[in-house]
């Protein structure tokens, strides 16, 4: 019987590392790309912090790829056993297919605690470490902040635009100041601007050439009769707060880039997320849990349906297999965005509506299971 777990097993294993590279390529890396070369190009960020990038991504990329390559893997590897009747062959003698099955199961298990991991407290250091990127590149290269005919709003308390970039050098910018309510408190225009950092005091340092300065009235900013002109000057230095930028970056940070244990801590001390109210922040953290929980279970739910369809499609083609596994991921995971979309609405049970395709698959598999089983 260890020849036979092994051999099942190592194919298995063998099969789904390979689909999960391959779609971790194709999908991910490749629709990124266009992003990617927006930041080499437009941005002149460095190299260093593109492949960085990409490698924050790909911890998210994994919670799909995993349990779709696994699913292919599944397909693919037991279609081709009963194709060559090598199942037929080990029923002869006397190994049943839920024995025969043992490894795949094991692997499902093991699976579902690595995807638990990357969705527990992989995934989300990635993507804090995806906001700490952008506050060091504005940092070290201030430059790439900027490009030409674009406005720049990673700043909570102003707007700037630049019509035209030349390295460091900056022309025909605009910048707004804002207030908390989004009203114009300021206006600058500048011909030309310089760029360059002040580390110390977690800052940038915009030194603009003939720069006309406006200023709106504090107590009624919306009222274009009360802007008063200010000062023109040959050559000024104008501060913009990096520490403003991170501190916004991390209040207004999205639920997927908190660890498991600080949604939980979130909830058990009945303190509410950043910029949410306590009943909204709650419902929404408690679905946020349950999602991450739910999408862990994606391998042991594919198993149980993966392996009766691989085998009575009796099929060793590679296209069929992918193709089964394209219509059942895209099943289940749209089946899972569905449900996080009622999120926001108590009366839908969001919580619990996002257990429904686990619910569902697993009931479907463990029937087709053990139908099979009884052959």
């Amino acid at each position: 019987m260890k020849l036979i777990d092994r051999y099942v097993g190592q194919g298995v294993f063998v099969t789904a590392l390979f689909g999960v590279v391959v779609l971790s390529l194709v999908l991910v890396l490749g629709n990124l790309f266009k992003e990617v070369l927006d930041l080499i190009i437009n941005h002149e960020v460095p190299l260093q912090y593109v492949l960085l990038f990409m490698l924050y991504v790909l911890p998210f990329s994994l919670t799909f790829t995993i349990p779709w390559g696994f699913l292919t893997a599944l397909l693919l590897v037991f279609g081709r056993m009963s194709a060559d009747n090598e199942l037929i062959a080990l029923r002869a003698s006397g190994v049943s297919i839920p024995r025969v099955c043992v490894p795949v199961l094991a692997l499902a298990v093991l699976l579902a605690g690595v995807c638990f991991y990357i969705n527990a407290d992989i995934a989300p250091r990635a993507e804090q470490q995806m906001t700490n990127m952008i506050f060091q590149i504005a940092t070290n290269n201030p430059a790439s902040l900027f490009s030409a005919d674009q406005v720049v709003d990673q700043f909570p308390d102003r707007r700037v635009y630049v019509g035209a970039k030349s390295g460091d050098r900056l022309k025909n910018i605009l910048v707004f100041e804002i207030d908390e309510e989004a009203h114009i408190t300021k206006f600058v225009y500048a011909r030309e601007g310089e760029l360059s950092s002040d580390p110390a005091n977690q800052r940038l340092l915009m030194r603009l050439f003939n720069a006309r300065f406006e200023q709106r009235d504090e107590n009624d900013p919306a009222n274009l009769q009360k802007i008063r002109q200010g000062i023109v000057v040959d050559e000024g230095v104008f501060p913009i707060s990096l520490d403003a930028m991170y501190r916004e970056n991390q209040r207004g940070r999205r639920l997927s880039a908190y660890t498991l244990p600080d949604l939980v801590r979130e909830i058990r001390d009945e303190k509410p997320m950043p910029r949410l109210g306590f009943e909204h922040g709650r419902l929404q953290t408690e679905v946020e849990i349950n999602k991450r929980l739910s999408a862990s279970l994606a391998c042991m739910a594919f198993a149980l349906i993966a392996i009766p369809l691989g085998i009575t499609a009796h099929r060793k083609e590679t296209s069929i297999g992918f193709a089964f596994s394209l219509i059942i991921a895209f099943t289940y995971f749209f089946f899972i965005i569905l449900a996080d979309t009622f999120r926001d609405n108590p009366a839908a049970h969001p919580s619990l509506l996002i257990w429904i395709p686990n619910v569902i698959f697993v009931s479907l598999g463990s029937y087709l299971f053990m139908r099979l089983a009884k052959r």
